[in-house]
Formats: C-alpha cells, structure tokens, sequence
C-alpha cells in the first residue's frame, strides 16, 4: 500500500457530519469522490497505483455512472486499454446502449468503480454487462468503504480494493 496516496486521498475527500448512503446506511463519515477526481495530481496518481491491480487479460475498463468514469478514462491513459462507460440505465434514444465506447461483447471487462460501500451498483450493473455478453473479471476500486466484497463474491466477482477506508486515516 502507498501510505502516501492513502493520506492524501484521505485529506482530499473524507468528510465528516451525517450522511446518508446510497445503500441507505447513516454515516458520520463520508468519502466525496469528486474532490480527488476532479484533482489531475492526485487522479493521476491512483490511477497509476491502480494499474497493477488490473488482471491479466483485462481487455476493457468499464467505468460505471458516474463516479467510475474519471478512474477508468484516467486507468486507460495510464495503461492504454479501452474504456466503456456504463450507464445506471440503457438510455431510450439515440443508440439505446447501456455502456457507450469501447465494445464489452465477447471482451474480458472489468469494472471499475470509485467508492464501494455495499457493491449493489456493481452487482446491478454486472449482470447488465453480462446480459451484454461481457466476459467479467472482477471489479476494481479505488476505496472499498466497507466490505462489499461479500456481495459481490456471490456474483462470482472478485472486489480489488486500491484502499480501504481504515487505510485513509
């Protein structure tokens, strides 16, 4: 692990109050996302932490809505393979797809998520992408707040964690 990045990550987006969760769980502490996202230093910098995380034979990144998306576009500068940006829903115009870009059919993906909390989003949009004949490899992201490896582990999906929350401070 890099203490470093972990602190700085950490001094960058943990948040302190109440918040509730997408899950719907009630937190006094609360990791925004945004704030190291939107920073090109410090993205930069997880995503080439990340890059040894992704598994041989990782053929596409799939970046989920809307947090997931920064870290895999930064995740495919820093190792050159294609993203495809999956959305909560297939949208009803245009194209209708549910992940834009890189092509996911018959491809080895894996997902790529910023914050996971209990992996319901990740479970959800896993077998969207296998309905879509995506061959997944697991999920991986930059702070596993809280375990959801459990849940995912019962889609047959391996969580990678660049950090925990513990590990930020």
């Amino acid at each position: 692990m890099d203490d470093d990045l972990a602190r700085r990550i950490g001094e960058a987006c943990r948040l302190t109050g109440t918040f509730t969760l997408r899950s719907g769980q009630v937190s006094t502490t609360y990791f925004d996302k945004y704030l190291f996202e939107a920073d090109p230093l410090l993205l930069a910098a997880v995503a080439q932490a990340a890059t040894a995380l992704i598994p041989l034979g990782t053929e596409v990144l799939a970046g989920l809505e809307l947090g997931g998306v920064p870290v895999a576009t930064a995740l495919s500068l820093a190792t050159g393979l294609p993203v495809a940006f999956v959305r909560k829903e297939a949208k009803t115009y245009g194209t209708a797809k549910l992940a834009e870009g890189a092509d996911i059919e018959g491809r080895r993906v894996l997902i790529v998520e910023d914050i996971v909390t209990t992996g319901g989003q990740v479970v959800l949009s896993a077998r969207d992408l296998r309905d879509r004949g995506a061959h997944l490899l697991g999920a991986l992201c930059v702070i596993d707040r809280s375990g959801g490896q459990h849940r995912l582990a019962a889609e047959g999906l391996e969580l990678i964690s660049l950090f925990t929350a513990d590990d930020l401070g």
